[in-house]
């Protein structure tokens, strides 16, 4: 929010990150920014009309919020952590009700048990 021409505020999957990072802070980076955006992604998610002015802001969070996450996943050399960073992006993408983006996502995942929980709580993801 600006008060008085006050700067935006900086958001989290804004900030420059140092590499290299371990693959366990990468997976806390990403589930930070997922929680960030969450309402954002609420938000878009419950929307029918995303060119509408007061949602376009949170369209626009919403994706470069997933795309940072995506762009620190990416570089995650342990498959576990991996899947469960994606698992955090997969969530991020269902509230924002974009199956576009959380299926490729979804069927990356290789940990069965990851994979199982997420069509568990997200059936509509089946194949």
């Amino acid at each position: 929010m600006r008060w008085f021409g006050k700067t935006r505020q900086m958001e989290i999957w804004d900030e420059p990150i140092s590499w290299p990072i371990g693959d366990i802070e990468a997976a806390h980076k990403i589930r930070d920014i997922c929680r960030s955006a969450a309402d954002s992604a609420e938000k878009v998610g419950r929307s029918s009309d995303v060119v509408n002015k007061k949602i376009r802001n949170d369209v626009e969070r919403y994706q470069r919020a997933a795309k940072a996450a995506m762009e620190i996943a990416m570089k995650i050399c342990d498959e576990l952590m991996r899947d469960a960073a994606v698992r955090e992006i997969v969530e991020l993408c269902l509230k924002a009700d974009d199956l576009r983006t959380a299926q490729p996502l979804f069927r990356a995942i290789q940990a069965r048990s990851i994979r199982e929980d997420v069509l568990r709580d997200h059936p509509l993801l089946r194949e």
